[in-house]
Formats: structure tokens, sequence, C-alpha cells
């Protein structure tokens, strides 16, 4: 079939992402309270990152001081803004609001550093997308009420996001509530996502226990605290819409679509409830505002038991989100062979991929799968969508002062190509940000080799280096990108 000639809508948002406890390191400064982040060792790909109950001494953790974002914003966002930033996703660090998550009043020191930021990018024209819960939540809240199985923590969240929503009415519009809410959906997000804490020295994925079952008390506290958000970011959207009326807030998914490994109707069916499970339960809470029918099954059949107080099924009904969000890096195949070997995804398993090649990581990669799956979130749930996480994690080289990323361009090229033709497709799709603009330690790993950014950082993943910025040659490729609304993308 011919390409359709089409054009990104006028007004696209295009800019980048980050997280903060990504970038911005200051892990104890000026008042701010450890976050989960903080407990979590640096890894490689071979040796995974871990959870330790106390700071320990000659231990590397990669948030303390990421790349020092939090004193060298204004260096870092004239970076972006040489570019041609329209968005810029980034993190507010809950514990840097509210130190250890259950206080009264917040910490005035943090609202004034964001308040910062922001203002830093309204001066070049850069509107923020701020997400509000990004695998930072205060450390507090999970060792003393066992993180999001404890239903004080949506009260404890509403304080937090009224605060903020006051305090940048006028300088925020678009909010994201949690990210990568449905890795609940797996043991993988227990930590991150849900703030259930394993046990010391255990690796944050739970690898160690993936061949151990999972427990059916495990299974329903998961799904707890999945529903728990689920309240409370209906009740958050209902209170953004409330305090102002130009607020926008969305959902923010991880997507890893499948594909049946053969044309057996099990590999077809199993594809299908991974996409179901993975997908379109957060997205049709989210959007929809109700649990999918699908579901119920699932339940039934894994013995889960979700903790609902009455009225939560028509908070999640009136709390829809306004758009939709998700990261999309790679597909994965789904089979019923348990022959086939199993490969790494987004924190996620998969099967790989015969047709596709892989980078270093193991992550295959799929442009094609990007058109596909906007279709399919677009005729689901007719909703603006945004790509907030996308990019290569590869390792770069610096020769002579200058890193030749010319893999990192060809990426970023044929996923922008296939975003305009889902955009012929009839998509509306609404803006872009690709992960990690500037370099950051990675979340699954915790390295800093595993690179995204369209700016170098000086740091390896020992934590030694300068922190001194460089522009990448695709900083400039992506300038031009953005400069002609995505009609140059000439290597």
């Amino acid at each position: 079939m011919s390409k359709i000639l089409t054009k990104f809508p006028e007004n696209f948002l295009w800019g980048g992402a980050i997280a903060a406890n990504q970038i911005e390191g200051a892990w104890d400064v000026d008042g701010k309270g450890a976050s989960i982040a903080d407990h979590i060792t640096a890894g490689t790909k071979s040796s995974p990152r871990r959870f330790t109950k106390e700071i320990l001494s000659g231990e590397n953790y990669p948030s303390h001081e990421a790349v020092d974002f939090y004193h060298r914003y204004e260096e870092d966002i004239k970076l972006l803004a040489g570019m041609g930033f329209k968005v810029f996703r980034l993190s507010i660090a809950w514990s840097r609001i509210f130190p250890k998550g259950d206080e009264l009043g917040p910490n005035k020191a943090g609202l004034e550093y964001y308040k910062k930021v922001f203002l830093e990018c309204r001066k070049y024209g850069i509107e923020p997308l701020v997400t509000l819960s990004h695998y930072e939540m205060p450390y507090h809240l999970c060792e003393t009420y066992g993180g999001w199985t404890n239903r004080k923590l949506i009260e404890f969240f509403w304080r937090y996001c009224e605060t903020v929503f006051k305090e940048y009415k006028g300088l925020v519009k678009y909010w994201l509530t949690f990210n990568e809410m449905n890795t609940l959906v797996s043991r993988f997000g227990t930590l991150l996502c849900g703030g259930i804490l394993p046990e010391d020295g255990e690796d944050i994925f739970g690898m160690r226990r993936r061949n151990i079952p999972e427990t059916k008390e495990e299974r329903s506290a998961r799904f707890t605290a999945l529903h728990n958000q689920f309240v409370a970011g209906a009740k958050v959207a209902l209170l953004a819409h409330e305090i102002d009326c130009e607020n926008k807030v969305g959902c923010m998914l991880t997507t890893a679509p499948s594909y049946p490994y053969t044309c057996n109707p099990d590999d077809v069916f199993e594809a299908k409830n991974q996409m179901n499970r993975s997908i379109f339960f957060c997205g049709d809470v989210c959007a929809k505002g109700k649990y999918p029918y699908f579901m119920n099954r699932y339940f039934a059949d894994n013995e889960i038991t979700i903790l609902k107080e009455e009225g939560d099924d028509e908070i999640i009904r009136q709390g829809t989100v306004d758009f939709m969000t998700f990261s999309y890096y790679s597909s994965r195949c789904a089979t019923v062979d348990p022959k086939v070997i199993q490969t790494a995804g987004n924190m996620m398993m998969g099967v790989s991929n015969p047709y596709l090649q892989a980078s270093d990581w193991g992550w295959t990669i799929d442009p094609k799968g990007l058109r596909i799956l906007l279709n399919d979130l677009y005729s689901r749930y007719e909703l603006p969508l945004m790509i907030v996480e996308n990019g290569l994690g590869a390792v770069d080289k610096v020769e002579d002062g200058q890193i030749h990323d010319l893999y990192r361009i060809q990426y970023l090229k044929a996923h922008i190509e296939e975003m305009k033709e889902a955009i012929a497709d009839g998509v509306n799709l609404i803006g872009y940000t690709p992960w990690g603009c500037i370099d950051l330690v990675s979340a699954s790993t915790g390295e800093m080799e595993k690179r995204y950014g369209f700016v170098y950082v000086d740091k390896d993943n020992s934590g030694n280096g300068t922190l001194w910025r460089r522009k990448k040659d695709s900083y400039e490729w992506y300038r031009k990108c953005i400069a002609t609304n995505g009609e140059d993308l000439s290597v």
C-alpha cells in the first residue's frame, strides 16, 4: 500500500520527557524526604537493582545525585529550548513537597523549587506536562502504611495534588496522575508503582522469586493497591477541574503490544488476553470509568479479592481522564508454547519476534507496532493521545568531543514516520515527548551507560564524571524536525 502524505497538526506538542528521581539528584536537599527510588541501588543489564531498607555506606544509589538537574535546571531547560521544545514532560518529586507524605502542610522550599522550574519553562514558551507520581513516592508511606495497599494513601495523595494544583495554577495545565500505573498488573510493578516493599536486599522487580508462584494474598494486595490508585486518580481528576477549568488530566500507561507468535488460535487468544490485561484493563478504568468485563474471570481464576468501599465505582465513573498518554519502546510476541524462549521487555516478559531487530538491551525495535497501537487505542477510546516516552537506550561514545548517534536518529525517524501514518489513518495524536531528552539514570537497570538523550551528560555507571553537558548529533536533527513540524526528517 502506498503511503498517504499528511502533516502533523500545526499545534502539535513536540518535546521530551524526564523523571525527577532519574535526573534531579539533591535527594536530601532543602527539606526533601527519602523516596523509594532513594533506597534502590545501581545495577546493570546483567545484575539487577536492589532495594535496601537502610542507606548503606559505600553503595551506589543513582538517584542521590542523578545528573544534578536540581542545580542545573536553568542550563538544561535552555538546551531544551534550543531544540524548539513546545512541551516538557517532567515529574514533581512527591517527597520534595511532602517529605514523609502524611504531613498536613507542605515543604515550602520544595514548592518554590518547582515554581522556578515552571517559570523557566514559561520563559521559553515551553508547556510543562507534569507527572504527579513517577516511581518516587515518599518512602515513609511505604514503610509505615504498606504503600498503596492502604486506603489512607488516597487522602495523602489528594492533599499533595490539591497543594500543587493551587500552587501552580496558571503555570501548569497538563497533568498525569501515575506513571505507568498498569505495571501493577504484574509483579514487576509491586515496588516502583505500588510502593509495596520487598525483602531487604531483594532485586526490585522480584526476579529472584519469578519461579515461585505468587500467593492469592500477594495478588490481591497488588490489585487492591491498583484499585486505590484508580480511586485516587479519579478524585484528583475531579479536583483538578474544580480548581482550574483549564486543567487537563491524563493517565499514563506502559505499552508493549503483543502479537501472536504463530497463527495457532491458542497463540492468538493469548496475545489478546495479554493486551487486555496489560493495557486495556487500566485504560478502560481511566477512560471509560469502569472495570472491563474480561477482568472478572481473571480475578476469579486467580482468586483475587479487591478491597473496595461503597462509592468507589461512582467516583471512578465520574473522574475519567481528558486525554491518554503512554510509553512505547518495543513490542513482544505471545505464545502458549512453553518451549519458546522468553526474552526481557520493558519490565515485562515477552517472546522475541524473529522479524524484528533488537537493541543492545534486548528490546525489539518495532516502528510499525507504534502505528498499530495508536490505531488500537484511538479506536477504543476516541480521546486525544500523546506518546510521552519513546526512544533507544544505547551506549554513546565521545569521539573528539562529539557524539555521533546516527542509530538514535534512525530509530526516532522511523517511529515519527509511523506517527504521521497514524495521523493519516485518523488518529488524534497531539504530542510526542521522547524519553530521557537529557541523559539520565535508567529506571530498569540504574545505569548511565544506557543513554537516550539528545544531550550527553558526562557520568558513568559508577557515578563518576564531571556532569558537563554536550549536544549529540541527534540534538540538531531533532531541532530540525521540530522546526519543520516533522516534515524534515533527513539524516
